[in-house]
């Protein structure tokens, strides 16, 4: 009686447990195929299993085996670029390889006016290294504040950039991020202080934030989701800058976070107007649904105020490494040769598999 019922159990897990399906879509052209390797039974990592076509971009593998590793390759030759993909219990996965390019492309938008803000920037576009190369893919975008610095050090702030391109390539190779999309939106010079500010300090002045939030989300966004592959949706569309760019990174997903599901706010000017940020999330009745990056450099870059607006976030219920990380560069100080060097932490953060 108890062999039957221990056999029972054996066959009703057999017969629940659901098929993996890997599907893999990319046009590997005409002769060629796609392969799978990894480390289920019916797999190894030294000879791969020929993937089924469906079409002409698409390729199917199914198997009952669950809870491995694999990748796939072109004619069992050529491995895809990135991080191991892997199966979890019995799901249907889509994946959007690339085996050839390990460098993405730039590109510049020239004169992109604002009937919001009257006036008129260059949008700096990052393409990650698949998106020419598989046409079925869809990409995350992080839209950056002063775009300038970003890409180029010509036209840098003091000739040091970002490096965001080359930061995001070797992330991605190595596969420790997603690829994304990266929107660096210029600053206007004279303007630079108002559009990045969501109040008016006492000394300062600026206050016009909202406005110019309004322009990243209905001028900005809607004109890149139509001119290149985006995935839609909070989760996919994320803000990030240094200094003021920062701050209003901040704001944005604070105040908007049906909008940007993730913000990285490096080097934030929390200081701005008495602190006042701090004390809207102090004084807030509740946290928003949103991913935080926030960090500083040493005393002279703002690590107290960064420490309070830390704090202020923990009493919120944000957990660290989950829906917020906070990080100190002891020796950082405030300017691009910093951020650069400390980059590839909200990039981790904000894209990891």
């Amino acid at each position: 009686m108890i062999k039957f019922l221990l056999l029972l159990i054996v066959l009703c897990g057999a017969l629940c447990l659901q098929s993996a399906e890997i599907y893999i879509h990319y046009d590997a052209k005409w002769g060629n195929h796609v392969s799978i390797r990894g480390d289920a039974a019916s797999l190894s990592w030294e000879r791969g299993v020929k993937a089924e076509a469906v079409s002409a971009n698409m390729w199917k593998f199914t198997t009952s085996e669950q809870n491995f590793s694999f990748k796939p390759l072109i004619n069992d030759e050529v491995w895809s670029i990135g991080a191991n993909y892997s199966v979890e219990d019995g799901e249907e996965i889509h994946i959007y390889p690339f085996f050839y390019k390990k460098m993405g492309t730039l590109e510049n938008i020239t004169g992109f006016s604002s009937s919001i803000l009257n006036n008129n920037r260059t949008l700096r576009v990052y393409l990650p290294p698949s998106y020419h190369e598989n046409t079925e893919k869809k990409y995350p975008v992080i839209y950056m504040h002063d775009g300038q610095n970003l890409f180029d050090a010509s036209t840098a702030f003091g000739g040091v950039e970002w490096q965001v391109d080359e930061t995001m390539n070797l992330l991605v190779v190595q596969g420790k991020i997603k690829e994304a999309i990266i929107i660096g939106m210029d600053n206007t010079g004279a303007s630079r202080i108002s559009e990045y500010t969501p109040s008016v300090d006492a000394k300062y002045g600026g206050g016009n934030g909202d406005k110019y939030l309004d322009f990243i989300s209905t001028e900005v966004v809607p004109f890149i989701n139509s001119k290149y592959r985006t995935m839609h949706g909070k989760n996919n569309c994320m803000l990030m800058g240094s200094s003021l760019g920062g701050l209003i990174s901040f704001y944005a997903g604070w105040t908007r976070s049906e909008i940007f599901g993730s913000v990285g706010c490096l080097s934030s000017s929390f200081w701005w107007n008495n602190e006042d940020q701090t004390s809207q999330v102090k004084n807030s009745n509740h946290a928003r649904l949103l991913n935080i990056y926030i960090d500083s450099g040493g005393d002279s870059d703002g690590r107290q105020q960064t420490l309070r607006m830390y704090e202020a976030l923990k009493e919120q219920g944000y957990k660290d490494k989950k829906n917020l990380y906070y990080f100190v560069d002891k020796n950082g100080q405030h300017s691009e040769k910093y951020w650069a060097q400390r980059l590839y932490i909200p990039l981790v953060f904000l894209l990891g598999k």
